[in-house]
């Protein structure tokens, strides 16, 4: 006697159990995709102990693009490096 393991459930236990371990793989594949895309870093992500917002390259990304010139930028440099 095995207490209605086989053949109880019919077709729905099937569709079922299948319902189940499709979440389930879809889960594992999740995890396994948020871990990858977390540890190799991504859009939008700098490397460690670079703030976005650094004030120097800001600057002399300007200067890069051309927004202004290095008159400008060397003063201004010489500003942001002379602050408390």
């Amino acid at each position: 006697m095995m207490y209605g393991w086989y053949g109880g459930g019919g077709v729905w236990a099937w569709v079922v159990m299948g319902i189940v371990m499709l979440l389930f793989w879809g889960g594992v594949a999740a995890v396994v995709v948020l871990l990858v895309r977390g540890s190799r870093g991504g859009a939008g992500h700098y490397p460690p102990g670079a703030p976005h917002d650094d004030p120097e390259r800001i600057l002399a990304q300007r200067f890069a693009r051309g927004e202004i010139d290095e008159t400008e930028y060397r003063a201004r440099l010489d500003a942001l490096r002379r602050r408390p």
